[in-house]
């Protein structure tokens, strides 16, 4: 008898994660809600690249602050490896922050000007207290050496790299005290093409030699497919499909995602900030839809689609679709 192999646990589960801000409210003005993220569940397996994609606004970036810890939960569950992070506190937390690592578009928001390159680079190994003066000196000189800089650019400041150069840096200060995952927030988005490739090669290649997961956040669909294994959709802060990278390019089955594939600019190029929709707008986060949130722009939408928010459900193996009308590519 053959015995069924259970698979392996997610490093990172997101289960109905909702994160919503308030906003107004001063002066005497009523304060209103804004839906960022609402019922977000997905999860990265190790050593899995998975692209969160959608339009500006969708709550791709405030899925990844959540599950950086830089934005609070209002609902649901992140677990890394098997540990509730929204519950973590003190030297946990301290554990999960060297585990999982930022890169964010604007390598600005994690390189201090004044600092010299190399102490940038290894100020998470001070952080945690991982390494004395000596040996943080030669682990730096090995990091950028590992990301195509060079050890002599560690006597160096930000500003005399160009931005491709200063993305290398914030990747290695993202390495440096060996995380299992990082969060990379539009890494590419801001460099030009030719630069874009590289820092995706590098991103691939160190998924394959320090056996790194992770979450790619982007609106450019072309170098989702070429970098991930699977891709996440979100619109309005809900999540509308996931799928295997190359079954969701060839065969998106959510309306939504038809939309976002027939739209795709070339290669390096970035999704707008609005796709063809026959002229209809995006809701606002702070009044979405009723049912559906999509609906308003959907091509194939119809009153049931008014009356409840459509599951997240599996159709085939790995495919999952939030709509009640899903189909084949249009």
């Amino acid at each position: 008898m053959t015995l069924a192999v259970e698979p392996p646990a997610p490093l990172l589960a997101l289960d109905a994660l909702t994160t919503r801000f308030k906003v107004g409210g001063a002066f005497g003005r009523p304060s209103a809600v804004v839906h960022a993220a609402e019922d977000v569940s997905f999860q990265v397996g190790r050593g899995e690249i998975v692209g969160l994609v959608g339009e500006s606004g969708s709550g791709k970036s405030t899925v990844g602050r959540t599950i950086l810890r830089l934005e609070r939960a209002s609902a649901g569950s992140v677990r890394f490896d098997g540990d509730e992070v929204l519950a973590l506190k003190g030297a946990a937390l301290a554990r999960y922050r060297r585990r999982v690592a930022a890169v964010f578009q604007d390598p600005a928001t994690s390189l201090d000007p004044r600092m010299r390159v190399g102490e940038s680079v290894t100020e998470p190994l001070l952080a945690h207290g991982l390494a004395g003066r000596a040996e943080r000196r030669d682990r730096a000189a090995a990091l950028l050496t590992q990301v195509g800089l060079s050890a002599d650019d560690a006597r160096r400041y930000p500003n005399e790299f160009s931005g491709g150069q200063r993305q290398r840096v914030a990747i290695a200060r993202a390495i440096a005290v060996g995380p299992d995952l990082i969060v990379a927030d539009e890494p590419v988005s801001a460099l030009d093409v030719s630069v874009q490739a590289q820092v995706i090669n590098l991103l691939l290649g160190l998924r394959e030699e320090l056996g790194l997961a992770l979450l790619f956040i982007s609106h450019d669909l072309p170098t989702v497919e070429f970098l991930c294994d699977s891709v996440v959709v979100m619109y309005l802060g809900r999540v509308m499909e996931r799928a295997p990278a190359g079954q969701f390019q060839n065969a998106p089955l959510h309306p939504y995602s038809q939309m976002l594939v027939r739209s795709a600019p070339r290669f390096g190029e970035r999704l707008g900030t609005s796709v063809s929709s026959g002229g209809r707008e995006t809701p606002s986060p702070l009044a979405p839809p009723s049912g559906c949130v999509f609906r308003t722009r959907c091509p194939r939408t119809t009153s049931e689609c008014a009356l409840a928010v459509p599951p997240l459900e599996q159709i085939a193996p790995g495919r999952w679709v939030a709509c009640i009308h899903p189909g084949a590519p249009t």
